[in-house]
């Protein structure tokens, strides 16, 4: 009797350790399985996925909302893993776009990180002020904050009242996550184009710093380079023209201008009688540098405006493959023109 009962104990005890054995084997296996899981990319339904994360949405919800959204996984699994990972509260709101299968783990690690998905606008070099507003206004994902603004109001947003908007605004492509304020690609835009014209405003030479003496006018004669140049290897020879020009007092005699300050009242066709009536833009009847910028210049007009080519050239017109013909004197100027015009001048 007593060595049955001192085997029982044993018995106990062994049928205890493979239980114990049992339950640490299924807990192994448990972790082998949840860890192959966190790293076994989740089907789509369809592509791209996209999920508009709310400020304040919960960890719970936001599992089930990919699921909604076409993620191809148990919301409770996915829940789950946010929950124990210890970082759904570092979860950030904001526009997320799936375009191929991630990991769970590569998915919160998105989410926490911030890594939101992007629209894009590009602004083009040489538009107007009022190009862009439209550009911007049809941008996909935009929120239009500027709308009720006026071009005078808009500025006052940009910190900058009394500024006349154009040629402000730095020609480039903008990211932004959906949702954005448009007040956000303004503000980015405007303050790139104070760097780049900061920038270009200390690389004057001797002579345009004679010629330009206030950055305003740098922004001047670069926006005006910037629709009279067709090839941008023609820049600096078309701003080594108007440099000449104005040293030399003479009127800049650039259609554009001209055009820009016909405004809506331009039906493509530039005429005579325009060149010929005064305004605070016509560069044929009025010397010097018009009142505002007339467009959004880049980089490189910016560039060709402070440090223009050293040239004796005081006229340009164009060839018709998008380069220009410089000449030094009236009488070559007319024979360029008649060559590759037909009297029909473009430019000085």
């Amino acid at each position: 009797m007593k060595r049955n009962k001192q085997r029982a104990p044993l018995k106990v005890l062994r049928l205890l350790g493979g239980l114990m054995l049992l339950l640490l084997g299924g807990v192994a296996a448990l972790m082998i399985g949840v860890g192959l899981w966190l790293h076994q990319p989740m089907g789509l339904s369809k592509t791209p996925v996209e999920l508009d994360i709310e400020v304040g949405q919960s960890p719970h919800d936001i599992a089930r909302a990919w699921v909604d959204a076409g993620v191809q996984v148990s919301p409770w699994l996915l829940y789950q893993w946010f929950r124990w990972s210890g970082e759904s509260r570092k979860i950030r709101a904001g526009s997320y776009e799936l375009s191929e299968p991630l990991t769970p783990k590569q998915l919160l690690s998105r989410l926490v990180a911030g890594e939101q998905s992007f629209e894009r606008v590009r602004l083009i070099e040489g538009w107007t002020f009022k190009q862009m507003r439209a550009a911007l206004a049809q941008a996909p994902g935009l929120r239009q904050d500027s709308a009720a603004l006026s071009p005078e109001a808009l500025m006052v947003a940009m910190g900058a009242s009394g500024v006349p908007p154009e040629g402000r605004f730095f020609p480039d492509t903008y990211a932004y996550a959906k949702g954005s304020s448009d007040l956000k690609v303004y503000d980015r835009a405007y303050r790139a184009m104070n760097r780049q014209l900061a920038r270009a405003w200390t690389q004057r030479t001797d002579q345009t710093s004679a010629l330009l003496v206030h950055p305003d006018d740098v922004l001047k004669l670069a926006s005006i380079v910037e629709k009279e140049t067709g090839r941008a290897e023609d820049r600096p020879m078309i701003a080594g023209v108007f440099i000449n020009r104005l040293r030399r007092g003479m009127p800049l005699q650039t259609d554009p201008t001209v055009i820009y300050g016909l405004g809506e009242s331009f039906d493509g066709n530039l005429r005579r009688g325009d060149l010929k009536r005064d305004g605070p833009f016509n560069t044929y009847t009025r010397t010097g540098l018009p009142p505002t910028p007339i467009a959004l210049p880049s980089r490189g007009s910016l560039q060709a405006a402070v440090q223009p080519a050293v040239t004796e050239a005081i006229y340009f017109v164009a060839r018709g493959d998008g380069s220009s013909q410089f000449s030094e004197t009236l009488d070559e100027h007319n024979r360029a023109v008649n060559r590759f015009q037909r009297n029909r001048s473009s430019g000085p």
